[in-house]
């Protein structure tokens, strides 16, 4: 079986999918989707998500990288990681209100046309191993590579339903992230644990109060044109299905300027529609409530066993 607990970014993601936040009401509500009962215990386990935090982690990451290659015989200077961090330009901005969404949609393929324009001083990445690494033969570079990163899984295994990803896999990279940033997952006695976690957004979902809300909301995106939708989520998977569908190409060419402006124009329309009707029924507000108290009963349920796990894994920052 395969295990899986959000780390605070997708717990986020899922948050706000759920509770109806992308899109949803405007700011103002009583419940905060950003401060669930169980988000303390994500962020004590995962970190805070704050990105300068994140870089001082990799830089430690990239330390033990160093030393590690060493013992192994081989050079490796650690990579300055926060050249590829985009702090972005949108960072504190409510994307839950109405004019964001007319402009923005769920932010999928809309953002490509907003990205920060890049600064023509700042110098281009550049790999410091690059040169050390060209240096050796093709068996010596095949070897460098195996011992940073582990042996790669084949595309079998990759397929496979049982896969699941190991940092005792994964090379002296593997080892370091390991050792900076632990995770209760790879702990065998915390597994019933986190499995049950992962659950409460599955109740969420079929909760005869998210059954009711979604009804009254596809009867409202019906009236507006959208009629194949019975559910809040149909609406985004939708878009994300024509999202993927832009980038799945095998040459990995971009998609044409006409088809994306067309996915675009999908994405804004249905996700005006979505925050229109979401807004009219309070879906958020509702949805909320349902995933808050879901989360307080957990914590309640299982108080000791989660406090034992933060105390062993909380993170540092």
């Amino acid at each position: 079986m395969r295990l899986f607990i959000a780390p605070p970014a997708v717990a986020v993601a899922l948050v706000l999918i759920l509770a109806g936040c992308a899109p949803g009401q405007e700011s103002g509500n009583k419940l905060d989707p950003m401060k669930s009962p169980l988000s303390e215990y994500y962020a004590s386990l995962y970190g805070s998500g704050d990105q300068k935090d994140y870089a001082k982690q990799q830089k430690k990451v990239e330390e033990l990288v160093a030393k590690c290659m060493a013992k192994e015989g081989f050079d490796y200077i650690p990579v300055d990681q926060s050249q590829n961090i985009s702090y972005g330009s949108d960072e504190g901005v409510d994307r839950n209100t109405k004019k964001w969404v007319a402009e923005n949609g769920y932010g999928m393929t809309t953002q490509n046309d907003s990205q920060p324009t890049p600064d023509p001083e700042q110098e281009p990445y550049v790999d410091p191993n690059q040169p050390y690494v060209e240096s050796l033969s093709a068996t010596e570079q095949a070897a460098f590579y195996e011992t940073l990163y582990g042996v790669s899984p084949t595309e079998e295994e990759m397929a496979s339903e049982d896969f699941v990803y190991s940092w005792e896999n994964g090379g002296c990279q593997g080892a370091a992230q390991h050792e900076v940033q632990p995770q209760p997952s790879d702990n065998e006695k915390y597994k019933a644990l986190l499995e049950k976690m992962n659950t409460i957004y599955e109740k969420v979902q079929s909760d005869p109060v998210i059954a009711k809300l979604d009804a009254t909301w596809s009867s409202c995106m019906a009236d507006a044109g959208y009629s194949s939708y019975s559910k809040k989520q149909d609406a985004i998977n939708a878009v994300v299905e024509e999202s993927n569908k832009l980038y799945d190409s095998e040459t990995g060419e971009p998609p044409a300027d006409d088809e994306l402006k067309r996915v675009q124009k999908l994405e804004i329309d249905t996700a005006v529609a979505d925050f229109a009707c979401s807004e009219k029924i309070d879906y958020q507000d509702k949805s909320l409530a349902v995933q808050f108290a879901l989360e307080k009963q957990f914590i309640a349920d299982n108080k000791a066993e989660l406090d034992a796990m933060v105390a062993e894994y909380e993170q540092a920052g």
